[in-house]
């Protein structure tokens, strides 16, 4: 382990996702959600396309393995590695965790050089946007994109976990401009994303008044970071006030109903709570281009490559099936398509 406290950080982290099974909040509200089953579907289930292009990439499937972890361990290098390696293989889409640690530990870089296992897929970067108000800027962020060889940047947005984390930055005024400042400078895509409370329709305006195109919604119902940050702090009262936050926020479904004025203008990822692929269906019958999972992936790629490509294997059965239970054998058929939805 180094000696870095963010690395640390990190590792404390996954140690209470998998230590509080209460972190794992199971509200996302996709179980309120029915779709309109389809008894005589009217075609092949060997002929359904579930394939989608992505950052100029084909994928075999709309799944983002979301951003979790890098730094400078080894376990963390092998969930990362894990995690690029079954992204390759089973040809989806891959984002890392927070990349400000390879920049204040040059340790942390191995964890994020992740092209040589993931060749053709979209990787993509992550700095957190309230680090625009601590000192970094273009120099930082595209480093962090030549690192990893990254297609689009991650800026995360996490107030409340800010807010409760016990090394938070709390300082969010005028990001919208210092955002739109950087997007105007960086060699790839910008995708501004929330960590799981939701974007809310003013966050999506001041997105698109910066410049942004892909917005990354991230609702709450999943993984709960205020609860993982209030274990972290030796503060009563911090850990309280993680703890009341805990289900804080617009979960994933509701962002994407916010997100519909805007469909025209920018393109969105879901992410937050979504557990399978009847998830993943729902999400894109509402307007997602793709599919963020994570906490679902993390055991797996502690496990071993081969692990992680079955739970992908399986994301991907769950949707072809519940695309052929509809009647809907193309993608272009689920997209935005309100008729699939039980009123």
């Amino acid at each position: 382990m180094s000696d870095s406290p963010i690395t640390q950080r990190k590792q404390d982290h996954i140690d209470w996702l998998l230590q509080d099974e209460k972190i794992e909040r199971r509200q996302s509200g996709f179980d309120q959600i029915q779709l309109t089953h389809r008894g005589l579907p009217e075609c092949d289930y060997a002929q359904v396309d579930s394939g989608i292009t992505f950052l100029q990439h084909s994928l075999s499937f709309p799944l983002l393995i979301s951003s979790m972890t890098g730094g400078a361990s080894n376990t963390l290098n092998t969930i990362n590695e894990n995690l690029a390696r079954a992204a390759e293989h089973c040809q989806v889409a891959m984002a890392v965790g927070s990349q400000r640690t390879m920049i204040l530990d040059r340790k942390a870089e191995k964890s994020f050089q992740l092209r040589q296992f993931a060749p053709t897929v979209p990787l993509i970067a992550n700095m957190g946007a309230i680090q625009l108000n601590y000192g970094f800027g273009f120099d930082e962020a595209q480093r962090m994109v030549d690192v990893l060889e990254a297609d689009a940047l991650y800026l995360h947005l996490n107030p409340l976990q800010e807010v409760i984390q016990p090394e938070g930055d709390t300082n969010f005024a005028k990001l919208a401009k210092k955002i739109a400042h950087l997007k105007s400078r960086l060699s790839v895509p910008i995708i501004l994303k929330e960590v799981g409370c939701g974007l809310s329709e003013k966050d999506i305006q001041l997105g698109l008044e910066a410049g942004i195109k892909w917005f990354d919604l991230a609702g709450r119902g999943g993984t709960s970071w205020s609860r993982i940050e209030a274990h972290r702090t030796d503060n009563n009262q911090q850990a309280e006030l993680g703890k009341m936050f805990q289900d804080w926020g617009l979960t994933t479904p509701q962002a994407l109903k916010q997100a519909r004025p805007f469909q025209s203008q920018a393109q969105f990822i879901a992410s937050g709570g979504i557990r399978n692929g009847i998830d993943m269906v729902k999400s894109v019958i509402m307007g997602a281009q793709i599919c963020g999972v994570a906490a679902p992936l993390l055991k797996p790629a502690m496990a071993s490559t081969n692990a992680t490509i079955e739970t992908i294997e399986q994301l991907q059965q769950e949707f072809r099936t519940a695309q052929f239970l509809l009647g809907m054998p193309k993608m272009a058929d689920l997209f935005l398509n309100d008729s699939l939805l039980v009123p």
